[in-house]
């Protein structure tokens, strides 16, 4: 009745058709048996020949099949705005190794601006095919926030934070502008300028806002700001802006890493040289950073750390913790390259 043992001798994986075929059934009913499901009505020597073949075999189900077949998935779903933002890669990384050593998987979603999609995402948990919600998407007034289903769903708001939920998983992102400054300002900077994101944007607001209090601090003009979109695009027009407006900046702070990109070539474009003319640093550190001319000076930030603290964050509550916020408690550090100097006057 029961396979060969070629296939095990050889280290193969057996699969749930391997169980099914030894059985006389079909993978449907041996899916279902397995996972205990209390709709299913097989005589109970078939159930037993059943668990007990799957016992012989060795069988176990894979991580991502469990996570599309419903009892205890031990699966996540994690939310990120745009699958082509390379930040996100980190935060990814960081959350799928924590969820694997807890023997988790992690399943991407991308965000999209369907009214609908806040409900199909509620649905992956409520139909069993995931235990939990990581929600890193930033857009306002998501749908997904406010579907009343969410409130009996475990889930966290990662890289985000909403207002009274108590469940936020993020990192001090004001610190990390304040850091930005006061780099400037020890290399003799006075006059900076800051690429900001969207006002509509809760971490944008955060930035801006450590921007704008270390400025006050240091007695400086915290006004000099002009928004754009989190991108090359916005960061290259917000470049321009700021430059015709304010031709004495001597070092600009940009808000993500893609939003410097395009302000490199807006200094460029002005017949600015870096860091002769311009010093630039930017939030978020990647490994394109020491690729660009010059070299980037970032803002590092503890991205992986927060994947696995979110994801401890959601395993607690499916625990049966209570949700709380968390705050990352790595510090963001200055990754000093070659785009950051003393502004003219100081050399």
């Amino acid at each position: 009745m029961h396979a060969n043992g070629d296939e095990t001798a050889r280290g193969d994986r057996v699969r749930l058709i391997d169980v099914a075929t030894n059985c006389g059934v079909t993978k449907s009913v041996v899916s279902r048996v397995l996972n205990n499901d209390p709709t299913i009505n097989v005589r109970p020597a078939t159930r037993q020949r059943i668990l007990e073949t799957a016992a012989e075999l060795g069988y176990r189900p894979h991580a991502g099949a469990r996570a599309l077949a419903g009892a205890e998935a031990r699966a996540l779903a994690l939310l990120i705005p745009d699958l082509t933002n390379p930040v996100y890669s980190r935060i990814i990384r960081g959350a799928y190794r924590e969820a694997r050593r807890h023997g988790y998987v992690v399943l991407l979603a991308e965000d999209t601006t369907d009214d609908q999609a806040g409900e199909v995402f509620t649905e992956l948990v409520e139909t069993g095919r995931v235990d939990g919600l990581l929600i890193a998407s930033a857009r306002p007034a998501h749908p997904l926030i406010g579907s009343p289903r969410l409130a009996h769903i475990p889930h966290v708001f990662v890289n985000r934070e909403v207002a009274g939920s108590g469940r936020n998983v993020g990192m001090d992102l004001a610190s990390a502008s304040a850091t930005a400054v006061r780099h400037l300002h020890q290399l003799g900077h006075r006059v900076i300028g800051m690429v900001s994101g969207p006002m509509d944007l809760e971490p944008a607001r955060a930035r801006r806002t450590g921007f704008v209090h270390q400025m006050r601090e240091l007695g400086l003009n915290p006004h000099l700001i002009e928004d754009g979109p989190f991108n090359e695009l916005g960061g290259a027009e917000a470049s321009t802006r700021l430059l015709r407006a304010h031709p004495d900046v001597t070092a600009v702070y940009a808000s993500t890493l893609s939003q410097a990109v395009g302000a490199m070539h807006a200094v460029r474009r002005a017949g600015l040289q870096m860091p002769a003319d311009l010093s630039i640093i930017a939030y978020d550190d990647l490994p394109l950073a020491d690729y660009l001319d010059p070299p980037l000076t970032t803002i590092g930030m503890p991205l992986n750390e927060l994947g696995a603290a979110a994801v401890n964050a959601i395993l607690d509550q499916l625990a049966g913790h209570a949700p709380s916020d968390c705050i990352v408690a790595t510090q963001p550090v200055v990754i000093e390259r070659a785009s950051t100097a003393q502004p003219p006057n100081c050399r």
